[in-house]
């Protein structure tokens, strides 16, 4: 286990007064066009609440900026405002297409990196490149409304908006002096040729939480430094280096500008902005009041040098007299930045290349930057829309009390909380944070947040949309990982509350979407997106139901967790839990046995002839057939796998006999699936969909190299689908599947989420560990050729190995210097200021690995720092010796 300095920051109890993580980057890049601020009669929150607006109408909310820092409540926010002289209005947020106005859905333009970040946010960095030249705003709205869904989206470096390097990066670091003593610098160095002047504006204020007299209005005021007083959360003094102009405003709507009306306060939203940019400085408060304000510092910067701002928000009160910027500030920063060395020196094992080191460690800066404080109150958003005769969405979820700190997949394009990105977002910040982890994993099984029928939520779209139930995986990881590091006995607590809370999910699951009770799974399942036929969140054209082989292989995979989660409470509590283990060991097999039954079974997802899972078409009429589209659909059933220990059932020897009983009652149910009492290696037993001859004939499949297996990963769709699009005709209209590498080519879900083709992190990470949970069942003696005809047999840890490689390989610098993930973009791939800087794409291109959709999406693209950890450390020895609790330990 980690002992740095900030490892035991991170055990130090928020009780004892040491807050580490009250403060940090909890702002989100996107507060406009979400749900929460969505007040239309017809739900689209992009046109309700649109980019034009943000500046000059206050939040309802939540709070966005640049380089975002806020408390825990996001009641005081800072951030960094820019201006070039050229722009229209100051640059306070990042800009980006809303999700009608792109040709692949919502986009951001602006380019920003999460560079470091310790746990605690005791050290964090970010770097923002802010052109030169006019920010063409309009100019990327019409070309990319222009382009049509075969082309590539249109970016701000394709402008030429960035040509002869004249843009400025702006660093943002903060260093935690205590809990709530904050330090703060902005270093702005001109990239370009020629002496160029920036406007920066250090920007402090008050989330809007009085409007309609519901709290006290705070007040910011001061000459020097400011003076920040608020009701709850106390007060605060921001101090800025060097005397620059203070200017105030207040935190509400522009009305006249925006809605024609009357403004409540002579001073808005905006007022900064028109002082800034239009000179109008009647537009800031002469009396150096508000619940907004900024720093004004006019920094003329020649061609290659940087300048330095400094800040400190603290609790602290310094007499006149005493500086906030004496010679500890510059040390306490550098001690920070080795304190966060130390931690990932600890952390990240020593084998890994330099390249590979930084890139976990952007992708856990990421993954600590992507936190964001989301405010939902379920009752109060139904009411308020009822009360404006508004259509009430989200109308089955009024318990929902949600105002907490979130992992969130991207906090621009998607700066809402997803049920099942947020489960793989855990298995990464496990290693960093445990308690964070755990954490997370508990809000979503809370009541504030399951429904009390037991479904999870989904995402603040539509609540009542159906996720993959990732959860009961993230659990058992993310307790497994934390026991295997820690040397201890293991989080029992929480696996036993989530266990309870799970169950009721599980019973959810079987109720809502087994409606014919044959244990096959139907309905929904939002996180495949549009990898099938039809939209499967819709009624089906054809009437009837889908019989899902990804549903179906979830739950099983949902059964085996239950099971390995009840053995390992039956450590301590076997009368208990013995009986819990044998309930959904009875599920695994019920419903892993009807993926394939006995006999040959034209209407069952297992196709014997092509050696591969389908979903299954059921008519009204009870008749049904195979969609044979070769997808992930077909390849979740392999990743339905579980071992369970030899010495773990010699401990339970009630349960031994129970299970072997079991198996015995069972025996039609198990003929076709993996020998559940066929001992392996060491004498462990294998739960899974997959019996061997299946497995060998799956892995054949996906690692062909015409079909699955691409140069960066397992591709979501078969290449054979290129040049054999599967297509299914009904009532003269035809649904076609075909293979799309790279950015959607239609509207489904948005244009810009595609399953058809490209590799996708989290579901590559699940079969990656099927592959190292099989390879401590079968051990060497199991080998399959990879790739398909290449004549090199590899056993399962092999195969693991060189496809986790193959992942991670789209970060990393090829033989030419090159990332796959940047293309053909010769700024990204060769410039020194660009080249070293990481972004995380939320999926990638199925041929050549170049990053696609949402380019912040850290979430679960952040597992690419795990599988960099456990390619460097797993030994197929300790594979075999200590089963997958070997892979834990980093």
């Amino acid at each position: 286990m980690n002992g740095s300095a900030e490892n035991k920051r991170l055990t130090e109890s928020p009780k004892d007064g040491a807050s580490w993580k009250k403060w940090g980057p909890y702002l989100s890049e996107r507060q406009w066009g979400t749900v929460r601020e969505d007040f239309s009669s017809d739900g689209n929150a992009w046109d309700y609440f649109p980019f034009d607006q943000a500046r000059s109408r206050a939040y309802c909310r939540g709070e966005d900026g640049l380089a975002g820092f806020s408390d825990d409540r996001q009641l005081l926010c800072f951030s960094v405002a820019l201006w070039n002289g050229q722009d229209a209005f100051l640059k306070e947020r990042a800009f980006g297409l809303s999700n009608g106005q792109g040709n692949h859905g919502e986009d951001v333009k602006d380019y920003y990196f999460y560079l470091d970040s310790s746990p605690t946010h005791s050290y964090m960095k970010y770097l923002y490149k802010y052109p030169q030249r006019e920010f063409p705003y309009a100019y990327l709205v019409s070309v990319n409304g222009a382009r049509s869904k075969a082309e590539p989206e249109y970016e701000l470096l394709d402008t030429g908006i960035f040509k002869d390097d004249r843009y400025f990066d702006v660093f943002v670091e903060y260093a935690k002096a205590a809990p709530e003593d904050t330090l703060v610098k902005i270093s702005v160095c001109n990239r370009g040729p020629e002496t160029a002047t920036l406007r920066v504006l250090p920007t402090l204020w008050f989330r809007n939480t009085w409007q309609g007299g519901s709290s006290p209005r705070p007040m910011l005021a001061g000459t020097d430094h400011v003076r920040a007083s608020h009701a709850e959360l106390g007060e605060y003094r921001l101090y800025f280096e060097d005397s620059p102009t203070l200017l105030y405003t207040e935190n509400e709507t522009n009305q006249g500008l925006l809605f024609n009306g009357a403004n409540t306060y002579p001073f808005v939203k905006d007022g900064i902005n028109d002082c800034i940019v239009s000179g109008k400085t009647e537009a800031v408060n002469a009396d150096q009041v508000g619940t907004k304000m900024a720093a004004d510092y006019a920094l003329d910067i020649p061609p290659g040098e940087s300048r330095t701002i400094r800040m400190r928000l603290t609790r602290t009160v310094y007499a006149p007299g005493e500086s906030a910027f004496d010679p500890a500030f510059e040390q306490i920063f550098g001690e920070r930045l080795a304190e966060c060395d130390a931690f990932y020196r600890e952390l990240l094992p020593e084998t890994l290349s330099d390249d590979e080191r930084n890139v976990a460690r952007q992708a856990m800066a990421g993954m600590l930057w992507s936190k964001q404080y989301y405010e939902y109150d379920g009752e109060a958003f139904l009411r308020e829309h009822a009360e404006q005769g508004l259509t009430i969405r989200n109308s089955e979820w009024a318990h929902m009390r949600n105002h907490d700190l979130i992992s969130m997949p991207d906090k621009w394009e998607y700066p809402w909380y997803a049920t099942w990105d947020l489960a793989f977002h855990t298995i990464a910040l496990v290693w960093v944070d445990a308690d964070f982890a755990k954490q997370q994993l508990m809000l979503f099984l809370s009541d504030r947040y399951q429904h009390p029928d037991g479904q999870l939520p989904a995402y603040e779209w539509n609540f009542s949309d159906v996720n993959p139930p990732v959860h009961p995986f993230a659990v058992f990881s993310v307790y497994s990982i934390e026991k295997a590091r820690g040397g201890n006995g293991g989080d029992t607590a929480f696996l036993k509350l989530a266990f309870e809370k799970l169950a009721l999910n599980f019973n959810w699951w079987l109720q809502k979407k087994d409606p014919t009770g044959k244990n096959v799974f139907e309905g929904g399942f939002l996180g495949l997106d549009n990898i099938g036929v039809f939209d499967r969140s819709k009624e089906l054209p054809t009437g009837g139901a889908l019989e899902q082989s990804d549903g179906t292989a979830w739950m099983v995979l949902f059964a085996q967790f239950m099971v390995q989660i009840a053995l390992e409470l039956a450590r301590d509590d076997a009368e208990r839990y013995d009986d819990e283990a044998l309930t959904y060991l009875e599920h695994f097999i019920s419903i892993a046995g009807m993926m394939d039954r006995p006999g040959i079974n034209a209407d069952e997802m297992w196709d014997e002839d092509d050696a591969f899972f389908y979903d299954v078409l059921r008519f009204p009429d009870g008749n049904g057939t195979r969609l044979k589209v070769r997808s992930m659909v077909g390849l979740l059933p392999l990743c339905a796998s579980t071992v369970i220990d030899a010495e773990l059932l010699d401990t339970l020897p009630h349960f031994k006999q129970r299970y072997e009983s079991l198996i015995d009652r069972k025996g039609e149910l198990v003929q076709n699936i993996a020998c559940p009492d066929c001992l392996g290696v060491q004498g462990r037993r294998l739960l899974g969909v997959l019996d061997d001859e299946k497995i060998g004939r799956v892995l054949s499949r996906m690692l062909d190299e015409s079909e699955f297996l691409s140069p960066h990963g397992i591709r979501s769709l078969s290449r054979f689908h290129a040049d054999h699009p599967y297509t299914f005709h009904w009532n003269g209209e035809e649904h076609t599947v075909g293979y799309v590498p790279a950015e959607s080519d239609s509207g489904l879900f948005g244009g810009n989420s595609n399953w058809r083709g490209p590799v996708w992190m989290p579901v590559n990470f699940l079969i990656l560990r099927a592959l190292r949970n099989l390879y401590t069942y079968y051990g060497d003696d199991f080998t399959v050729e990879c790739p398909t005809g290449s004549g090199l047999q590899m056993t399962l840890y092999e195969i693991e190995q060189e496809l986790g490689r193959r992942l991670v390989s789209v970060f990393l610098k090829n033989e030419a210097g090159m990332r796959p993930l940047y293309g053909g973009d010769e700024t990204f791939q060769r410039n020194p200021h660009w080249r070293d800087h990481i972004l995380f794409y939320e999926y990638f291109h199925g041929d050549n690995g170049a990053g696609i959709g949402a380019s912040h999406q850290t979430g679960w693209t952040g597992l690419a720092a795990t599988i960099l950890m456990m390619q460097a450390t797993v030994t197929p020895g300790a594979l075999l010796a200590d089963g997958v609790s070997a892979s834990l330990e980093g």
